[in-house]
């Protein structure tokens, strides 16, 4: 038999799929023109008589019927004899496939086609591989559009299927700027040649003809290389480079760069290989264009940005702060997130995050311009609510049809007291002093700009007390939202994130950020982190202050927080439960007496003796006045109460309402 299949010159073969060896008879092995001694079982070992393109073509041929199901295929392809002729040959396998269909086994034959394949069936199998190759164009064409940046071309060509089916090695292209070619993919590995990275349009270089000219050329051997080219082919003839194909990359009748197909396996080219790759190369230049010009716009909104974010974060005493901002490349333009940091009187400090809607420059312009009100509130000593609520209505009356979202937080670093604010943002994480992390429940109003439209401008404030060596983590929903996933689960994320990071607070910041940059996405994230310290102590101008609005029980148990944490921080602790009742009762008044809500200020005095004083501002104009309950009232007591227990005490107008105050001589309790 083995006799009879080498006068027919056909074989079998047996390939263990699982094992990855082939075993071949004496007669397929001369099909192939090998000896037995040349073959080691490897089907890798074949390649050397299989053109590149041909074994590439086969290759995707066996694995499409391998994943696809199918019980056999079929293929005419060509292989190079030792002599260096081509000659046709027909391969057919049956694929053996275990109980879960998983295929282990392809037994099958080869032989000799020469002879019986006709002129006409030799045109059949020619125009199958045009038309292949025509559809491998218009994937990678398709594949191209996708394309933003010119990594992203290259990365798409160096692994496309077209290049690879045209048999070529590897690619070089240059970028035409200010009159220099720039190479910015540089062919074979270490194949990059010294004082080529930037050339002039008139040396002689393939590159540079392609350019001057605007005409593709064709290398169709070694030896046209080195005549045509003697200064560059000394320096590349190492890398058995045969053949070579250069393409002008003209978009808008303007060239734009040069595209290098270098081949290793090939001499020549047909007609309709130079047609492909000339509209090929058309594709590319069209995708170039967009990919410079995307990258061109994306570094100006980047650089806007860049500009209106702070350039610098002021070290604040009591506190150690961390930021960062990473923008998404996947978007067309930077979006409107940022951050910001607001020293504030009195050893407070605001901390800002925020995201406008959109992705462009409008959304950068806007955020710079919230950021400088937000800031300018913070700094005119408006609550956290109030501040909130200018910026809504500022954003409203801007003209534009953008909202954002953010959270204001305002730190006392005295008391550790920390006053919450949330616009339509996300809740933020508190990172316990043993590192675990928790979310904090920040009940909020409608995002910037919507609140003012529908006139909701109602900020609860949530107040909690923020521990020496705990954390406050603020962030933009890029870190926390991923397609396809909930709310809930990205927190979780975080969590475990933030859990298993590293305890220094800049390395915690950087830590978010390399999981978001490995991560992708197609949104910016924006970072603030604020450790409060534990060796903070002013002993004069600290300044506390919560608005309380009417039946609102939450902010009036908030200020009551506030006033117990700020007595005890500023060592008035041996009066706290008189300082607490009477700022209690002047609050309970202002709230049950008057129309509007009320405003309670702490306030440590400068001066020679240390004086804690309370403020309870509201609308009316009414003067208070002192007055006998009589034995069963019910009220009346209040100004008795304050002028009791208070050291000195009063009234004073503010605008259309009025400040009832009282101080306290208090002692230095932290000494």
């Amino acid at each position: 038999m083995a006799a009879y299949g080498a006068a027919f010159r056909m074989g079998s073969f047996d390939w263990d799929l699982d094992a990855g060896t082939m075993v071949m008879d004496d007669a397929a092995l001369a099909v192939f023109d090998l000896r037995s001694d040349e073959y080691d079982g490897n089907p890798e070992t074949l390649g050397v008589r299989v053109p590149s393109d041909e074994g590439r073509r086969l290759d995707a041929l066996v694995s499409y019927a391998l994943k696809n199901g199918s019980d056999d295929y079929g293929a005419y392809f060509r292989l190079r004899r030792r002599d260096g002729s081509l000659q046709w040959t027909h391969t057919q396998g049956i694929i053996r496939r275990d109980e879960t269909g998983r295929p282990s086994r392809i037994l099958g034959i080869v032989r000799d086609a020469s002879s019986e394949l006709t002129e006409s069936a030799a045109r059949i199998v020619v125009d199958e591989g045009r038309r292949h190759r025509t559809s491998v164009v218009e994937g990678t064409t398709a594949a191209l559009a996708h394309a933003r940046t010119v990594q992203d071309i290259i990365d798409i060509l160096n692994d496309a299927q077209g290049l690879e089916y045209f048999g070529a090695t590897s690619l070089v292209m240059g970028l035409l700027e200010s009159g220099r070619i720039h190479l910015v993919a540089e062919g074979p590995d270490g194949a990059f040649v010294p004082g080529t990275r930037f050339t002039r349009v008139d040396e002689q270089y393939p590159m540079s003809e392609v350019i001057r000219t605007l005409t593709p050329r064709f290398i169709e051997s070694a030896q046209d290389f080195a005549e045509s080219y003697p200064i560059l082919w000394p320096h590349i003839d190492g890398f058995g480079i045969t053949a070579a194909a250069y393409l002008p990359l003209i978009a808008q009748a303007r060239p734009i760069g040069a595209l290098g197909l270098l081949y290793s396996d090939k001499t020549g080219f047909t007609d309709d290989e130079r047609n492909l790759l000339v509209a090929l190369g058309s594709s590319i230049a069209q995708s170039l264009q967009r990919a410079m010009l995307y990258e061109q716009e994306h570094d100006l909104a980047e650089g806007l940005q860049q500009a209106m974010l702070p350039r610098r974060i002021p070290d604040v005493p009591g506190a150690q702060i961390a930021v960062r901002y990473r923008s998404a490349r996947l978007g067309r333009d930077i979006g409107g997130d940022w951050y910001d940091v607001i020293p504030l009187p009195g050893g407070r400090v605001g901390a800002v995050i925020g995201d406008v809607q959109g992705h462009d420059t409008h959304a950068a312009a806007v955020m710079g311009q919230l950021r400088i009100v937000l800031r300018a509130y913070a700094a005119e000593g408006h609550t956290p609510a109030t501040v909130m609520a200018r910026a809504s209505v500022f954003l409203h009356e801007l003209d534009t049809d953008r909202f954002a979202t953010c959270t204001y937080a305002e730190a006392d670093l005295t008391t550790g007291v920390v006053q919450i604010v949330r616009a339509g943002h996300v809740d933020p994480m508190l990172q316990e002093t043993d590192g675990v992390p928790r979310r904090i429940p920040v009940q909020g109003g409608l995002p910037l700009g919507l609140s003012a439209e529908f006139g909701r401008l109602d900020y609860p404030v949530t107040a909690l007390e923020l521990d020496p060596g705990q954390t406050l983590l603020l962030y933009t929903d890029g870190l926390v939202e991923q397609p396809g996933a909930d709310l809930d689960d990205g927190l979780q994320w975080l969590s475990e994130l933030v859990r298993s990071g590293p305890r220094d607070l800049q390395q915690l910041a950087d830590h978010l950020c390399e999981v978001v940059d490995g991560r992708g996405g197609d949104d910016d994230v924006a970072i603030l982190l604020l450790r409060r310290r534990g060796a903070y102590f002013p002993k004069a101008g600290g300044r506390l202050q919560q608005h309380v609005g009417q039946g609102d029980a939450e902010a009036l148990r908030s200020a009551r927080h506030m006033i117990r944490a700020a007595v005890r921080s500023w060592g008035a602790g041996s009066r706290a439960d008189e300082i607490e009742l009477v700022a209690d009762e002047l609050t309970t008044n202002a709230l049950m007496h008057t129309d509007g809500g009320a405003i309670v200020t702490l306030r440590m005095l400068a001066g020679s003796d240390r004086r804690l004083r309370v403020e309870v501002e509201d609308r009316s104009s009414a003067l208070p006045r002192r007055r006998d309950a009589g034995e069963s009232g019910v009220s009346g007591r209040g100004l008795l109460l304050v002028d009791q227990i208070s050291d000195v005490w009063g009234v004073e107008s503010r605008g259309s309402g009025k400040c009832v105050w009282c101080e306290f001589l208090v002692d230095d309790d932290s000494r």
